[in-house]
């Protein structure tokens, strides 16, 4: 299967499917859209996605698919190993609730975009845009916290979509100096994470444009 790639190296959402892309072992061609440049609101990537995000992923026949929890349903879909969401449907709802609580929740007010209306439209300075931030990250680890497993990922032995989730939502929150000490198992659960090869080969440092 022939798949196209829309990336932004510092996009938590596109960090995600990065992460699932490896786990799952997914050949693909990665193109990167520069989101500080504005590059993804030229007319040519609108194109591919109108909403003028990332992350975005063509297959074969040419459908594009955005939002990076579809992505990864599709990939969950075409390549079943190793599955990021269970089958069980009790499982499966346990999951994924634990996965919407970054990404709907916590990540949506804390992207580029909303940091840039806060400054432009709002006047609100770089401080007020950290505590904006910090606030939102700290309300969802915390109730991750209280669902984190005391061993073992959110997944078990293997990472799940909760596990993809939070890797890249730790990763802002030490770009933007949020305390980690209340989190110990989610720290404990990102560390694991990390140490693998499949989430060190898509973390930001990794795919950074040289």
């Amino acid at each position: 299967m022939e798949l196209t790639f829309y990336d932004y190296w510092a996009s938590s959402a596109a960090y995600r499917v990065r992460i699932v892309l490896n786990l799952k072992g997914a050949d693909f061609r990665g193109i990167e859209i520069d989101l500080l440049k504005g590059e993804q609101g030229a007319e040519a990537y609108r194109a591919v996605n109108p909403q003028a995000l990332v992350p975005a992923l063509v297959v074969e026949d040419d459908t594009v698919i955005t939002q990076s929890l579809a992505i990864i349903d599709f990939l969950d879909a075409k390549f079943p190993e190793p599955r990021m969401v269970p089958r069980d449907p009790l499982a499966r709802a346990r999951v994924l609730s634990q996965a919407l609580v970054i990404a709907c929740d916590v990540h949506p007010l804390n992207n580029l975009r909303v940091r840039n209306y806060l400054r432009d439209e709002l006047g609100v300075d770089e401080a007020g845009a950290i505590r904006w931030m910090h606030r939102w990250m700290s309300e969802g680890f915390a109730a991750l916290e209280a669902e984190a497993p005391e061993e073992g990922l959110f997944g078990g032995e293997t990472p799940n979509l909760a596990d993809v989730c939070l890797v890249p939502q730790m990763y802002n929150a030490r770009r933007f100096n949020l305390p980690l000490d209340p989190y110990p198992r989610l720290v404990r659960i990102d560390s694991a994470c990390r140490a693998l090869d499949s989430f060190a080969q898509a973390a930001p440092e990794a795919v950074r444009p040289k």
